[in-house]
C-alpha cells in the first residue's frame, strides 16, 4: 500500500502540475493478508473514456466511448443507518442525503475519476481568464428538467445567487468562496453562458463553480417564503414525482428505513455511440440497513451488487471470490479521515450556560492533556485487530491518498504510555489508591466517548480507546448513538466530551475542508461557534490556520501551496485538537453481472452509473 500511495501520489502532482456489538479478543487470532495477496486484489485505474460532446438534433449529448450495453435489470447498494433526513441537496447535513441530492441534481463540472482533473458536464466547456479572475461556463444547449423544462443559464444564475450566496441552506459553500470579503459576482452572458467573477486569484474556485444547479422554476416560489421554509422543502415525506430533476435516475419510491428506489430517466443527456440514450439501468437501489455485519450478510445472501469490504473480512471474501460471482477491487487509500475529537468550547449558551462542563474544558484544554492521549492509543494494534492490517495508521488531517500530505509526519509516532504519564504529571494529574486519575484539584478524571452506533468498525475502535485510556487511569464512557442525535449534540447543542467520527476529504484540494479548519466553519466540530457566540476568543494556533488557508487559496503554484497545508498539518498534530487514528484501503465487491465498471480511488466504484448494465 505505502508503494501505491507514492505511484497515486506522484501521478497527481505530475497532473496538476501540466453498528452491532463487537468484541475484541485479548490474543485475536488474525487470518492477515500478505502485501502480495493485497496486491493481487484489481487496482483497475485504466481503460475508462472520458465522455465526449456532439450534438444532435440541437442538443449536445454527451457521448459515452464505453462498450455498447443492453437496457434493463437493476443494481442495488446499501447505506448505514436509518436513511436519507432530506431529499434536498442543499440542506443536506449527512451522506445519505448528500448521496441522493448527487443523483437526482447533476453539477456543471466534475472530477475526472482517473486524473483528477475538472471535466465537464452540464457544462459543455469551460474557460478561465489569463488573470484568472474570470471564469465562463458554456452549457450544453437543449438538455431539460424531468419536467420537459430546458436547462439555462437562468438556472444557474438563481442557484448561486438566489440560493448559496443568498445564504440559503447549507452554507459550506458560500463560506468556501468568500474571497477577500467579497463574494463572486455571477451573471448570464447569454441563454447558455454564465460568467463568475472573483476579486482575485483563487487556486480552488474552479471545483467550486462546478456545483449542482437547481430548477429556477421549481426553486424559485420556495426561496420567496424564506430560509426556514426552504430547509422543510424535499422533505422526505414529500412525493417522489414531485421533484423535478437533471440526474441519470429519477425519484421513484422511497420507504423510511427500508430502501430509497430511482428509476431510469429516459431523456437523460449521455448517448452512446450507437445513439442509445443512457442510462442502461431501469433501476437503481440502496437498501437503508442498520449495520456493516448486516451489509455483508445481505451480499452474501445474493440481495447486493456491492458491497464495501472490511479488512477482517477481506480473507473469507477472497477465499470465495474464485467460486462466487463477485469480484474484489482495491481502489487504493481511503480518501478521508478517521479520528477522536475532544469538545474545547469555553464559551457559553444564551442562558449562561458553559456548553461543556468547565472542570473537563480544563482537561480538553490542557495540550499535555491531549497529547497524553495521544500517544496512549495504540493505532497499530487497530489497524491489525479491527481492519486486519488492510489499514495504515493515520496521524495527518490530509489523508493518505492526498496529494498535499505532510510526508514529514505521516509516520507519527509509536504508542508511548509512559511519556504519555509523563505528560499528564506535567500538568499536575496524579493517580490516587486506587488508580484512577485526578487532575491538580483532586477531580477524577472521566468523560464521555461518543460515536454513531450501527457502525461496527467505529465501535470497535471506540473500544480499544477506551481500553487503551484505562491505562492511564481515565475512565471513558463510552456511547454509541443514533447519527442524526450525535450530529444535534455536535452541531446545535455542544454537548459532547469527546467523539469518534469520520470526514471525507478530497485529495486534489484541502480548501474544501475549511468549513471545518476555519475558525468561523460550519464543521469547526473542535470549537463550535453558533450565531450567538462571539469570535474574540479565537486560540493563536486557530488564527494562524486561518491565515494558512487564506494564502494557500490565493496561490497558484502546486509547491508553494502545498508549504502552507504542510504547515497546517503540523499544527494540527502539535496541538492535537483531533487525534487522527487510521486510513483504510478502499476495497470493495461487485457482482461479476455489472458491465463497465471502472472503479477508481477518486471516482469510487459507481462513478459511471449512467454506462452501467447487467449481463446475467
Amino acid at each position: 500500500m505505502k508503494k501505491f500511495r507514492k505511484i497515486f501520489y506522484l501521478l497527481l502532482i505530475v497532473i496538476l502540475i501540466c453498528g452491532a456489538c463487537f468484541r475484541i479478543d485479548k490474543n485475536p487470532q488474525v487470518n492477515t493478508l500478505s502485501s502480495t495477496e493485497l496486491e493481487e486484489i484489481e487496482e483497475n485505474f485504466s481503460v475508462y473514456h472520458i465522455p465526449s460532446t456532439i450534438q444532435i438534433s440541437g442538443v449536445d449529448y454527451r457521448l459515452s466511448h464505453s462498450p455498447i450495453g443492453k437496457y434493463g435489470g437493476q443494481i442495488i447498494t446499501s447505506t448505514i443507518g436509518e436513511g436519507p433526513k432530506t431529499f434536498n441537496p442543499w440542506t443536506a447535513k449527512d451522506a445519505t442525503s448528500a448521496q441522493i441530492g448527487e443523483m437526482l441534481y447533476d453539477s456543471l463540472l466534475e472530477t475526472n475519476p482517473v486524473t483528477g482533473d475538472v471535466i465537464p458536464k452540464l457544462a459543455k466547456e469551460y474557460k478561465i481568464s489569463d488573470d484568472k479572475k474570470t471564469y465562463t461556463i458554456m452549457l450544453r444547449e437543449g438538455l431539460r428538467w424531468s419536467d420537459g423544462k430546458l436547462i439555462t443559464a437562468n438556472d444557474v444564475v438563481f442557484t448561486w445567487n438566489e440560493i448559496i450566496l443568498a445564504g440559503f441552506g447549507n452554507t459550506s459553500l458560500r463560506d468556501s468562496v468568500l474571497i477577500d470579503g467579497e463574494y463572486p459576482k455571477v451573471s448570464k452572458i447569454d441563454d447558455y453562458t454564465i460568467e463568475f467573477k472573483i476579486k482575485k486569484p483563487f487556486s480552488p474556485f474552479l471545483r467550486f463553480v462546478g456545483t449542482q444547479i437547481a430548477p429556477k422554476h421549481i426553486f424559485e416560489p420556495v426561496v420567496k417564503k424564506g430560509k426556514r421554509y426552504f430547509d422543510s422543502y424535499l422533505g422526505t415525506t414529500m412525493n417522489p414525482k414531485d421533484i423535478v430533476s437533471s440526474g441519470a435516475f429519477l425519484l421513484e419510491e422511497y420507504v423510511p428505513a427500508q430502501r430509497v428506489v430511482f428509476e431510469r430517466n429516459p431523456n437523460y443527456y449521455t448517448i452512446d455511440e450507437a445513439k442509445n440514450k443512457l442510462p442502461y439501468l431501469e433501476k437503481y437501489v440502496i437498501l437503508i440497513v442498520g449495520d456493516l455485519n448486516n451489509e455483508l450478510l445481505k451480499f452474501e445472501a445474493g440481495e447486493l451488487d456491492v458491497v464495501s469490504v472490511r479488512g477482517k473480512d477481506l480473507p473469507r471474501f477472497k477465499a470465495k471470490e474464485k467460486k462466487s460471482d463477485f469480484k474484489i477491487y482495491n481502489l487504493g487509500p481511503n480518501t478521508g479521515t478517521m479520528f477522536l475529537a475532544f469538545n474545547l468550547n469555553s464559551r457559553k449558551d444564551k442562558n449562561g450556560n458553559y456548553y461543556v462542563d468547565p472542570i473537563k474544558l480544563k482537561w480538553f484544554n490542557d495540550k499535555n492533556f491531549r497529547a497524553a492521549i495521544d500517544y496512549a492509543i495504540d493505532r497499530k494494534a487497530m489497524v491489525s485487530n479491527i481492519l486486519n492490517n488492510v489499514a495504515q495508521p493515520l496521524f495527518t488531517s490530509e489523508s493518505l491518498s492526498s496529494i498535499y500530505l505532510n510526508e514529514n509526519i505521516a509516520g507519527g509516532h509509536e504508542k508511548d504510555i509512559e511519556y504519555a504519564k509523563n505528560l499528564l504529571k506535567e500538568s499536575g494529574f496524579y493517580l490516587d489508591n486506587k488508580g484512577y486519575l485526578r487532575d491538580k484539584d483532586g477531580n477524577e478524571v472521566e468523560f464521555d466517548l461518543y460515536t454513531n452506533a450501527g457502525q461496527t468498525e467505529r465501535e470497535a475502535a471506540g473500544v480499544m480507546v477506551k481500553e487503551d485510556l484505562r491505562h492511564l487511569g481515565i475512565k471513558i464512557n463510552f456511547k454509541p448513538i443514533e447519527f442524526n442525535s450525535l450530529v444535534s449534540k455536535m452541531m446545535s447543542t455542544s454537548d459532547w466530551d469527546m467523539v469518534l467520527m469520520g470526514l471525507t476529504g478530497n485529495p486534489l484540494e484541502p480548501h474544501t475542508g475549511l468549513n471545518v479548519w476555519n475558525s468561523k466553519g460550519h464543521l469547526h466540530l473542535f470549537n463550535m461557534r453558533f450565531a450567538t457566540d462571539t469570535y474574540d476568543d479565537i486560540l493563536p494556533w486557530e488564527e494562524k490556520i486561518d491565515d494558512i488557508f487564506e494564502k494557500g487559496a490565493f496561490e497558484s503554484e502546486f509547491e508553494k501551496r502545498k508549504v502552507y497545508y504542510d504547515e497546517y498539518q503540523q499544527i494540527i498534530y502539535d496541538e492535537r485538537p483531533i487525534i487522527y487514528l487510521y486510513s483504510p484501503l478502499t476495497i470493495t465487491a461487485v457482482r461479476n453481472k455489472v458491465k463497465n465498471l471502472y472503479p477508481t480511488s477518486l471516482g469510487g466504484t459507481l462513478h459511471n452509473i449512467e454506462q452501467l448494465y447487467i449481463e446475467e
